[in-house]
């Protein structure tokens, strides 16, 4: 039996084959069947000792069954151990009951992920109200690594760019891009509204004209926070701004919107495969699991 292989579904293949090559292992496809009432039957290839599961949960209804039949299907193949690397990871913004009759989805999804896998390895996980990830998995091994460094190298080279966050959860991963960047920082504050629409609040923003603005958000799906910190910053005056989102939900209305409100390039990770992709997260994730395939 191999010792180690990443597996991946066909619609994550590439990503997966790129975390592959870096960890210099091999890759296998699952093949997926869908049967006419659309359940799902994954048939998982040769098995290895080790399995690390490439699955970004994106769109996630679907994807975390055939997941967790898959993972059932290695275990009875014989898998000792199984890492699931999900740069995103779902359900995450319901991390309490906002109102009565409101689920807890985040323990429901992580629970389940944490009685089937090992090991998990995310990316910048939407965590606002989270401080012990792996205690929502049931114990289990879990990293949450940040995307500040793959991010920053795919961004511009302006001269100390002021980086913008648009609300206080974001200010942790602006200031890690800050300093990469040699650029200062903004942050602003933000209430939401609802799914689209959110009220910021701008701080000073006398140091923004004339200035190359970097916008960093982890999560981008409506573009409505994005949009709303791009036009005042615009209005402030800021030379050219240019967004840099980790998970990047947004269709080409969002995108569209973003543009009209001054953001001249975006830039996202390949977390969530989109037009935008410029950066690669492959040299992170396999330095977060050299341990797997060490003799």
């Amino acid at each position: 039996m191999t010792p180690v292989a990443v597996q991946a579904f066909a619609d994550q293949a590439e990503a997966a084959r790129r975390l592959a090559e870096a960890l210099a292992i091999p890759f296998r496809e699952i093949a997926l069947h869908r049967f006419p009432d659309g359940e799902f039957l994954p048939r998982t290839p040769a098995p290895a000792d080790t399995v690390i599961a490439y699955a970004s949960l994106d769109h996630p209804n679907e994807k975390l069954i055939a997941l967790l039949l898959a993972a059932d299907a290695w275990r009875r193949a014989g898998v000792t151990r199984l890492v699931l690397v999900a740069p995103y990871l779902c359900y995450m913004r319901q991390d309490r009951v906002f109102r009565p009759g409101e689920p807890l989805s985040r323990d429901v999804v992580c629970g389940l992920l944490g009685a089937a896998f090992d090991r998990v390895v995310t990316v910048e996980a939407h965590r606002h109200r989270t401080h012990d990830l792996s205690a929502a998995f049931g114990g289990i091994e879990v990293q949450d690594l940040s995307a500040a460094g793959p991010l920053a190298s795919a961004l511009s080279a302006a001269e100390r760019p002021l980086v913008v966050g648009p609300d206080a959860e974001s200010e942790p991963w602006v200031r890690a891009i800050a300093e990469r960047l040699r650029g200062d920082v903004l942050v602003f504050r933000k209430s939401r509204l609802g799914d689209a629409e959110v009220r910021l609040e701008p701080p000073d923003l006398s140091s923004v004209r004339g200035r190359a603005v970097v916008l960093i958000d982890d999560v981008a799906a409506s573009g409505a926070t994005l949009a709303g910190a791009a036009a005042l910053l615009r209005i402030a005056g800021a030379a050219f701004i240019e967004a840099g989102v980790v998970h990047a939900l947004f269709d080409d209305a969002a995108e569209t919107r973003l543009r009209a409100a001054g953001v001249g390039r975006i830039v996202s990770t390949d977390a969530i495969a989109h037009p935008t992709n410029a950066a690669p997260l492959a040299g992170l994730l396999a330095h977060a699991l050299h341990d797997e395939v060490r003799p």
